[in-house]
């Protein structure tokens, strides 16, 4: 059974950092691509970033590039968000997913960027 554990999210200052993790287990972890997507109150999903398999290739939605970065270790079955520069529209429920749409996705872990 595929297993997704989301942890890290919090309050934050615009402007400040905050670094999502997300635990995965009940599937090879190393054989799939991975993604982060959120959303924000009273919206639809949103997808914010891609990993490859081996981490070498990763996408980011044009409203998180340059800010956010996804990694993932596979030796450890973790996939991370390190969020920078974070802005009140940033404020979502965060969610790893196995795939780019969340279907299959965790419970997700609350972001509040406000001052």
């Amino acid at each position: 059974q595929v297993q997704l554990v989301e942890s890290g999210g919090g309050l934050v200052q615009p402007g400040g950092s905050l670094r999502l993790s997300c635990a995965a287990s009940g599937f090879t972890f190393r054989s799939y691509a991975m993604s982060w997507v959120r959303q924000a109150p009273g919206k639809g999903l949103e997808w914010v970033s891609d990993i490859s398999s081996g981490g070498g290739m990763t996408y980011y939605a044009d409203s998180v590039k340059g800010r956010f970065t996804i990694s993932r270790d596979n030796a450890k079955n973790t996939l991370y968000l390190q969020m920078d520069s974070l802005k009140p529209e940033d404020t979502a429920v965060y969610y790893c997913a196995k795939d780019p749409l969340g279907a299959t996705r965790g419970q997700g872990t609350q972001v509040t960027v406000s001052s």
